[in-house]
């Protein structure tokens, strides 16, 4: 059995990201131990190959029936008042109590999940596997680097516990199931709760909590020359309907805030389409966007790894052509 920490938004939702460790879990069966078989800490023994998750807090009766057609068959809901609030040892210690002892726990690579599966594999007594993004017969395979090298490595032990890189695999349905829901009334030790979240403040207006789910991403980097230089990339992620996102160097010139910053340490995104302007492709940022469908490129430099790497690409100065970009589809809008 595969144990998937599912995160829920803050209405209860299933995050996209988890959705697409679900996926993965699913469709991975070699992710399980030699041999397949699994022992539940209580000694009931679940189907090998089945796909379950774990959900701490507020799970909405949407949530449950995505979690369904994802093919989740069982459903561990834990909740407690110690529980309401974050808190990494507690949390973890939580999932280690309905772990199985044989199988794989996993999570997403965010960093509450790599938080999360640090704990549980130093409680488990087992080794973790982070940012994994595929699994065969000869083991797994995760990026390291920001994703610039890759890592070929098996574990051993009855219980796997890893974390899957974000965007390593689309959501995908399959035939839905009606998940069993079950309610823990858990024991939460003082011990654990030593460090927990207190309060949570939203980000300011000009946060980019859609970048991860847009499907349309315009990224912009130190090419738009200055603060001021972001007018014809902003209409144009208005006219696309998505999300601006942007490089290292532009956050750090404090041109724009770090919430929209693209790389290995921002955003992780898979957008449909992924429009580069003046963005070079610096190994951190190209980590961020591997998960793009397709890439389009707007830069001078013809020899930019961006543009080398590019599905498409235009050679010219973008304020030019997003600028002629924008006029054709406002034309072709009327």
């Amino acid at each position: 059995m595969t144990l998937v920490f599912v995160e829920t938004d803050t209405s209860g939702e299933v995050t996209l990201t988890s959705a697409e460790a679900v996926t993965f879990a699913r469709k991975n069966p070699q992710l399980l131990p030699d041999g397949g078989a699994t022992t539940s800490r209580e000694g009931a023994a679940p189907p090998s190959g089945s796909t379950e998750g774990v959900v701490i807090g507020l799970l909405s009766d949407s949530a449950v029936n995505e979690l369904g057609r994802l093919g989740v068959s069982v459903i561990h809901h834990l909740e407690h008042p110690d529980l309401a609030d974050y808190s990494a040892a507690a949390w973890a210690q939580a999932i280690v109590d309905i772990t199985p002892e044989s199988g794989t726990l996993m999570a997403s690579g965010t960093p509450r999940g790599m938080e999360l599966m640090a704990h549980a594999a130093v409680r488990t007594g087992q080794r973790m596997a982070a940012n994994v993004i595929a699994c065969d017969d000869d083991g797994l395979l995760r990026q390291v680097f920001g994703g610039t090298a890759f890592e070929r490595l098996r574990l051993d032990g009855d219980l796997h516990v890893i974390t899957i890189a974000g965007h390593a695999c689309t959501p995908e349905e399959t035939d839905p199931t009606d998940p069993e829901v079950f309610d823990y009334d858990l024991d939460v030790a003082e011990a654990d709760l030593t460090t927990r979240v207190r309060r949570t403040e939203a980000e300011a207006a000009d946060d980019a909590s859609g970048l991860t789910s847009a499907r349309a991403v315009v990224g912009a980097g130190r090419g738009v020359g200055s603060e001021n230089g972001f007018g014809e990339v902003l209409e144009l992620v208005d006219h696309l309907g998505g999300a601006l996102g942007v490089s290292r160097v532009v956050t750090g010139l404090g041109w724009r805030p770090h919430a929209e910053q693209v790389g290995q340490t921002g955003s992780r995104i898979s957008p449909d389409v992924y429009i580069a302007c003046g963005i070079s492709g610096a190994i951190q940022h190209m980590a961020g966007i591997e998960g793009a469908k397709t890439l389009i490129a707007i830069n001078t430099d013809e020899e930019a790894t961006m543009v080398q790497r590019a599905d498409y690409a235009i050679i010219g100065d973008l304020h030019e052509v997003i600028a002629a970009v924008n006029e054709e589809i406002v034309r072709r809008r009327g």
